[in-house]
């Protein structure tokens, strides 16, 4: 009506900073591709980008903020996956300096793209609304899809970023359609609103509202390389840029769980009863296949995909229980997680570029006579994948089957425990290679080492590069940390039990 005036909607711009700062960060970066010295200044932007988002984050902790009407919230769990995921992509900056992948992309275009992906991450932390958590993982996945293919001169990557892209989009594809049926049934996109549906209108245990349940877990299996929809890790993580599969290693599948509680806990919490079972399943089987899958892969990238395969298998079961200690221990692995898997493929991209194996295991023999700063990192990696004790992998399985156990479902404690004695077969396998085999300095003498996944279409690139600080000093600090919180873990503890009571 005439002379009303437009109310305009309340914007936290002091909650949404993160984001803001995500944002333009990823449009400087992106800009700067126009200028000659993107190179040298392109890197160094991401990571003040990384850094300044990590503060604003920090700056919210213990804070519990509804943002765009509800659709995202800043809490402790959302912050504590998105320092997760930012850490993991300074890593990952760090890794690709002199990376193949970058200068045939393009500096500017590369980085860009890294932080596109981490902003979908951070987006999907906070997500708390059907609309905002599909829209942030696309936005999380479209840039990954062309990392896995950026390195074009070599057939591997390519066809990395297609099965990516394939596989992808089917996930996405059954994500949606499970969220049509569950806002079909509710008539609700907010998860409060999705669960007060589900108890308002007596739709527990309604079928419309199982197959939405249904296949929304399928597709987030997708995205977690949750067996049995794990067909394309293997191959994408094989051949990807291994910076790329390093930071979908770990990101990744910290911001997928994060929303996956977050939308099981709170959306679905009604329906606990009917889904619990089902995802206890699936962890049981994705344990299994998983550890079984690595044991005959001589590709250090196989191996590690399988390996992921069944550590989401061990992080599932946080979830299964629906409780407080549940998502702490959960948190608690994510981030022990971080460091475990970047310490190893640090030390694999500094071997893809001083041997012509690539990451075959081949490339790692006699490392811990030959190179015993990147000998040990290694070592301790895969120490902490196996769940050795002193390790905080250890720690972090210690933690999750004690949250299984008081949550009525041993069972599956007890996969965890065997899936961990399986996993030895092939994690001693690498360091038994390291410190019990001989070299293979004799096989490469004069042989021009080249790039990731030793195609052999790839340019030589100078061997020096891979003993400088930006690939031996991430896989020793990751090393370091992977063992100081497995000996001195109540800091850890801390930051993922703050983590856990967001939700409860």
């Amino acid at each position: 009506m005439a002379g009303e005036g437009f109310n305009a909607p309340h914007v936290d711009y002091a909650g949404i900073s993160p984001i803001i700062a995500l944002t333009v960060g990823l449009l400087v970066v992106l800009m700067s591709g126009v200028f000659p010295t993107t190179k040298r200044w392109a890197p160094g932007l991401a990571v003040i980008t990384l850094g300044a988002t990590a503060g604003l984050l920090l700056w919210h902790w213990n804070d519990n903020i509804s943002l765009v009407a509800g659709a995202l919230r800043v809490d402790n769990l959302a912050i504590s996956i998105s320092l997760i995921a930012i850490l993991s992509a300074f890593f990952t900056v760090l890794l690709s300096i002199r990376e193949r992948a970058a200068e045939e992309a393009g500096h500017g275009e590369y980085y860009a793209l890294l932080l596109g992906s981490v902003l979908g991450m951070v987006l999907l932390a906070e997500s708390e609304n059907l609309v905002t958590f599909f829209v942030a993982l696309e936005t999380l996945s479209i840039p990954l899809y062309i990392l896995c293919a950026s390195n074009l001169r070599r057939e591997g990557s390519l066809e990395s970023g297609l099965k990516y892209l394939i596989v992808g989009s089917l996930g996405s594809a059954t994500l949606l359609y499970g969220m049509a049926f569950l806002y079909g049934g509710t008539g609700s996109t907010d998860f409060a609103g999705i669960a007060h549906g589900i108890e308002a209108k007596g739709l527990v245990g309604d079928p419309l509202i199982l197959i939405g349940i249904a296949l929304a877990a399928v597709g987030l299996a997708f995205k977690t390389s949750v067996a049995p929809f794990h067909q394309w890790t293997p191959d994408v993580y094989q051949g990807a840029p291994t910076p790329i599969t390093s930071f979908m290693a770990v990101a990744t599948k910290a911001a997928a769980f994060a929303v996956f509680v977050r939308f099981f806990v709170v959306a679905l919490g009604p329906e606990t009863g009917d889904w619990q079972m089902g995802l206890a399943i699936l962890a049981a089987i994705s344990i299994v296949v998983g550890n079984v899958g690595a044991i005959t892969q001589d590709s250090l990238k196989r191996l590690l995909g399988y390996s992921g395969v069944a550590q989401a298998g061990y992080m599932l079961g946080g979830i299964v229980v629906a409780s407080e200690k549940g998502l702490s221990s959960l948190v608690f692995y994510l981030a022990t997680y971080l460091f475990m898997n970047l310490a190893a493929f640090a030390v694999i991209v500094a071997r893809e570029r001083e041997t012509p194996f690539g990451d075959d295991i081949r490339g790692v023999r006699g490392l811990g006579a030959e190179r015993p700063a990147l000998a040990w990192p290694l070592t301790i990696s895969m120490l902490a994948l196996a769940g050795l004790p002193a390790t905080a992998g250890f720690i972090g399985k210690l933690y999750l089957i004690e949250a299984l156990v008081e949550g009525n479902f041993t069972w599956l404690a007890v996969f965890i425990a065997v899936g961990t004695m399986i996993s030895l077969a092939y994690y001693l396998r690498v360091v038994a290679a390291m410190w019990m085999s001989p070299g293979e300095s004799a096989v490469t003498a004069g042989a021009a080492p080249v790039i990731s996944g030793a195609s052999p279409e790839a340019d030589p690139i100078d061997l020096g590069a891979a003993r400088r600080w930006y690939l031996v000093g991430p896989a020793v600090v990751a090393a370091f940390a992977t063992v100081f919180f497995g000996v001195i873990p109540q800091p850890l503890v801390d930051f993922a039990t703050h983590a856990g009571a967001s939700l409860f």
